[in-house]
C-alpha cells in the first residue's frame, strides 16, 4: 500500500480522503535532516506552507510521486527539482479564493479605521475617539494587482462597495478586466492615481520588490496598500520608511519575505501599519477545501489517474484536462506503438494534428507523444511532468504541425518516428469521442482498434500467405483475436495486423520473417 506523509497540520477530512488508498503518518514540525532521512519511504508528501522541500529532499524521495501543497503557493516547493524527477506538484488554486479575497478586503477596511489600534486602546482602559478618526473607502479609487480569483473577487466586492477600479495585469484582457468593472492601466499610473492598492501576483523574480523606494514615491501621501498575496513583493525597509516619514498614509501586511516575522522595522511602525500572521487561508472552510482539493488530487496520482492541478504540467488545468483526456490516451497510445515500430534510439518524432486536434491547446498533445514514445525504454521512469525533459536530453528533435482542415474524420493525429533502426509512421482518430482506431501504418490504410498484443508483417500481396501465418502462429498455440489486411495496389505490398490474446513465444518471430513474401514482421505490445 503507498504511504503519504503529512509534514505540515491539515483537516481531518484531507486525512480521511488519503486513507482511503494509503498508509498516512502525520509527522509535523521535522527539521530538515529529519525530513530527508525519511522522505525515501513515502511515495507522496502532502504540505502546507511550513515545510521547505528543497532539491535535498526531492533527491532523497526516491519513491516520491507527487507532493501536494494545501493552499496556492508553491514557492516553498523546488519546482525545477521536482519537475526534473518526474514528480507531479499539485496545488489547491481556488481552495482559498474567498477566504483570502476577504482577508484582503478585511485589512483594508481596518487600517482605513485603525481598528486594532482603537482596540488596542481600548482593552488599555482609554476612550479615545479623535485619536483614531478614520476614512472611507466609498467612491475612492482603488488599483488591483493582478486579476486573478482572489483580485477578481476582491474587485467584485469593492465595487458593490463604491470603489473606482484600476487593474495592472498584462495576462488579462481588458474585456475581462471590464467585466470586473476595472480599468486596465499601467504600473505607474496606478501607483500614482489610486487612493488604495492591493496586491494579488506571485513572487518571482519579476515581481521581488516591485513595491519598493522609487514606486512608494509615486502613490499619493493618503494612499494605503495591502498585501495579502506573496511575502517578498514589497520592499519591507523602504515600507517602514514610508510609513515613518508619511510618504504614503497606511498599509496592512499578511505576508512577509521572511516567516515567521523576525526582527524588523516593520514592528516599530505606528498604527497606520496593520500587520497579521499569514491569515488570508485561515478559515474553518478554506482549510476544509484545500486539503480535500489536495488530498483528492494525492489519492488520483496515487492511483495511476491525473491531478487536475498540477503546476508543472503546462497546460492541464481542469477545464483543459477534462476536454483533453481522449486525445491525450490517444496521443499516448500512437507515441508508445510507433516507438516499437521504430526501435532503437529515436533520433525525431514529427506529430503533425488535423481538424479540430489542431484547434485545441497542442502542448499536452505533445507531451502526451512523448511520454508514449519514451514509456518502452524509460517505463515508469516517464511521465507527464517529466517527458518533455527525457526527450530533449536524449537529443530527440520534436517537429510539430497543425492542419486545422479535415478529411475523413473530424480529427487525427500522425506521428512519425525516426530510429537508428528506421522509420515508421502512425495516424490514429478518436471514434465517439472516446474509442482509439489507427487508420494508418507506414502509408497503408487500416482501421484496427490498437490491443495489448499485436502482431504486424509488411509482405507482398499474394495468395495464400495469411493462411501460412495462421497456420504457424496456430502451431504455436498463439490465439488470434482478429485479423485485418492493408494494402495499396492490387499484388503489390500490404500489411496484416493481428490481434492476439497472449504474447508472441520466443524464436516464433524470426520463423515469420523466414515465411515466402514476408519482408518483415513486428510485435508491439501496450
Amino acid at each position: 500500500m503507498p504511504k503519504v506523509l503529512v509534514s505540515d497540520p491539515i483537516d481531518q477530512a484531507g486525512l480521511d480522503i488519503l486513507s482511503q488508498v494509503a498508509t498516512v503518518d502525520v509527522k509535523t514540525k521535522l527539521p530538515l535532516e529529519e525530513l530527508v532521512s525519511i522522505i525515501p519511504e513515502y511515495d507522496a508528501l502532502m504540505i502546507r506552507s511550513g515545510t521547505k522541500v528543497t532539491q535535498a529532499v526531492i533527491e532523497a524521495g526516491k519513491n516520491l510521486k507527487i507532493i501536494g501543497r494545501a493552499g496556492v503557493g508553491v514557492d516553498n516547493v523546488d519546482v525545477p527539482a521536482a519537475t526534473r524527477r518526474g514528480i507531479v506538484v499539485v496545488n489547491s488554486p481556488e481552495g482559498n479564493t474567498i477566504a483570502a479575497a476577504e482577508h484582503a478586503l478585511a485589512m483594508m477596511l481596518s487600517m482605513s479605521r485603525y481598528i486594532p489600534a482603537a482596540n488596542k486602546s481600548m482593552k488599555a482602559g482609554d476612550w479615545n475617539r479623535k485619536a483614531f478618526t478614520g476614512v472611507e473607502v466609498y467612491k475612492k479609487t482603488l488599483g488591483v494587482v493582478g486579476l486573478g480569483k482572489i483580485g477578481s473577487h476582491v474587485a467584485t466586492v469593492a465595487r458593490a462597495m463604491g470603489m473606482n477600479l484600476l487593474a495592472f495585469d498584462p495576462f488579462i484582457s481588458s474585456d475581462r478586466a471590464e467585466e470586473l468593472g476595472c480599468r486596465l492601466v499601467e504600473m505607474d499610473l496606478l501607483l500614482s492615481e489610486s487612493d488604495y492598492i492591493t496586491l494579488h501576483i506571485p513572487k518571482t523574480p519579476e515581481t521581488a520588490n516591485l513595491i519598493n523606494a522609487d514606486s512608494l514615491s509615486k502613490m499619493k501621501p493618503t494612499a494605503r496598500i495591502v498585501n495579502c498575496a506573496r511575502g517578498g513583493i514589497i520592499d519591507e525597509e523602504a515600507l517602514a520608511k514610508a510609513l515613518t516619514d508619511g510618504v504614503i498614509a497606511g498599509a496592512a501586511l499578511d505576508v512577509y519575505s521572511q516567516e515567521p516575522l523576525g526582527e524588523s522595522p516593520l514592528r516599530a511602525v505606528d498604527k497606520s501599519l496593520v500587520l497579521t500572521p499569514h491569515l488570508g487561508a485561515s478559515t474553518a472552510e478554506a482549510q476544509v477545501n484545500v486539503a480535500v482539493d489536495v488530498a483528492e488530487q494525492i489519492r488520483d496520482v496515487l492511483l495511476e489517474l491525473p491531478a487536475r492541478s498540477a503546476v508543472n504540467i503546462p497546460g492541464l488545468r481542469p477545464d483543459v484536462l477534462e476536454k483533453l483526456r481522449p486525445y491525450l490516451q490517444l496521443a499516448e497510445t500512437l507515441g508508445n506503438f510507433v516507438g516499437q515500430l521504430a526501435g532503437g534510439r529515436i533520433e525525431e518524432l514529427n506529430i503533425r494534428l488535423q481538424g479540430e486536434l489542431a484547434e485545441n491547446d497542442t502542448k499536452p498533445i505533445v507531451i502526451a507523444a512523448l511520454k508514449g514514445l519514451l514509456s518502452n525504454a524509460l517505463q515508469e521512469r516517464v511521465n507527464y511532468v517529466n517527458a518533455s525533459i527525457e526527450a530533449k536530453e536524449r537529443g530527440i528533435r520534436v517537429v510539430e504541425t497543425r492542419d486545422t482542415t479535415a478529411e475523413d474524420y473530424t480529427g487525427s493525429l500522425y506521428l512519425s518516428a525516426k530510429g537508428s533502426l528506421g522509420q515508421h509512421s502512425v495516424t490514429g482518430v478518436l471514434l465517439g469521442g472516446t474509442e482509439v482506431r489507427i487508420i494508418d501504418m507506414d502509408d497503408f490504410p487500416i482501421n484496427v482498434p490498437p490491443t495489448k498484443y499485436m502482431l504486424f508483417t509488411l509482405h507482398r500481396d499474394m495468395p495464400g500467405i495469411i493462411g501460412k501465418i495462421g497456420s504457424l502462429l496456430g502451431s504455436f498455440n498463439v490465439n488470434i483475436a482478429s485479423m485485418q489486411v492493408g494494402r495499396k495496389i492490387v499484388r503489390g505490398d500490404a500489411v496484416m495486423v493481428l490481434s492476439i490474446d497472449d504474447p508472441l513465444p520466443a524464436g516464433i518471430l524470426e520463423e515469420i520473417k523466414k515465411e515466402p513474401g514476408i519482408r518483415d514482421a513486428y510485435t508491439v505490445a501496450l
